[in-house]
Order: C-alpha cells, then structure tokens, then sequence
C-alpha cells in the first residue's frame, strides 16, 4: 500500500499550527479539522437536521445583517488563525474589518473576531469547553452557541475576561453589545420560525441605532 507523502490529520494529534497547516492542505477535499489548544480535532460527517439546517438559519441571519452594514463581514466555516496552538474553523463569525482581526497574506482570518457561532449537539460538546475557554482567552467578543439536542442557544458576552449570558428582553429578542442592530429572536430560531426571527432583525437594522453605527464604521475607513 502507498502511503500518502504527507500525514493525514488523526483526531487526537498533537501538533504545531504549522504543522496541522501543512497536513489539512494535503487531506481530501471537503474535510473540516481544527486545532485548539495543539490537539487537532476531525470533524465527523454532518448531518442535515442537528447540524446542516441549523448553521444555514445562523448564516442566513448574519448575511443580512452584514448585508446592510458596510465595515462588518462575515465567515461560514472560515479558519481563524488565534494563536500557535489553536486554529479553530467556526460555524460562522462577524468581524468588523477596522477591528480586532485582519485578513493576512495567506487570505486567512488572523486575530479574534468580535462575534464567533458554533452549532453543537449538546451542552457537553467541545464547544462548551476547551473552545468556549480558547474563544475567552483570545479575545473574541461574543459566543453564541446553538446546543441542537437542547433545543436552546445560549449567547455570552466578554465582561471583564469572562464570558457573561447575554439576557433576553421580556419579548425574547437578545441584543448583541458589540453589533448594534443584530437582535435575534433566540426561541423562533430553534423552532423553525424563520419568518419571525427574519421580522426581528430587520426591524432593528432599519433603525436609528443601527444607522449610526454603520457611520461610525464609515468614519474610520
């Protein structure tokens, strides 16, 4: 049997950033690993009701949301170059492009985005753990994570070093602190309502404190 000239990523190697660089570009076509804290993690095959369907609502939120906001971008699956042990391949993220993070030479994401999205299957999920404390350490902004098998996301925000749930108003939208104008009805995201959580964003994108962000990203350009 041939061997492949380049090691292909196992879960449970530990490697360099360098390293797990240079064998995920030799691996098959389609494949999603990561590395957090030097351990690399493979990602299993992804099944449409507890991963596939939810990620396509996150991401399709966070497009209009960047849609009407010149200065901030987002990512589906974007590597994410945070520091020599961990290069984690989000579910979705929003950065703002004057911010914490950049593009670098290689066209990857280099720093911590302000807001990171990951679909997990449950509250004990590598997302909730070594990643949420990875997330935290390095800076990123906002965490929200979608746990599928709970039914329920839950939304944390960095206040002072540590990551805090982000509450709900009294009607169920929660506002992100960094992103003004992205409220997200959190309870018509798991249940399927599209509709409703489309109705609520686009209320507050049209708004007064939306606009005045998107000036303020204009006036650093």
């Amino acid at each position: 049997m041939t061997m492949p000239a380049i090691p292909y990523l196992k879960s449970g190697d530990r490697l360099t950033r360098a390293e797990f660089e240079r064998r995920y570009e030799a691996m098959p076509h389609g494949t999603k690993a990561e590395l957090i804290e030097g351990v690399v993690y493979v990602a299993s095959p992804v099944r449409f009701t507890t991963h596939g369907e939810p990620h396509s609502r996150i991401i399709t939120l966070l497009g209009i949301y960047t849609a009407a906001t010149p200065g901030v971008r987002a990512g589906d699956n974007a590597t994410v170059r945070l520091d020599w042990a961990n290069e984690p391949q989000p579910d979705g993220l929003l950065r703002i492009e004057r911010g914490a993070s950049m593009i670098d030479a290689d066209g990857y994401v280099q720093g911590p985005p302000e807001f990171v999205a990951e679909i997990a299957v449950s509250s004990a999920a590598q997302d909730m753990h070594d990643k949420l404390r990875v997330y935290r350490r390095s800076g990123v902004q906002e965490y929200l994570v979608w746990l599928v098998f709970e039914q329920r996301i839950v939304w944390f925000a960095l206040d002072a070093g540590d990551y805090r749930l982000i509450p709900a108003d009294p009607d169920a939208i929660t506002r992100s602190r960094v992103f003004p104008g992205l409220w997200l009805d959190l309870p018509a995201l798991v249940r399927d309502d599209m509709a409703r959580a489309l109705a609520a964003l686009q209320q507050r994108i049209a708004a007064a404190e939306h606009a005045a962000f998107v000036t303020r990203l204009r006036s650093v350009e």
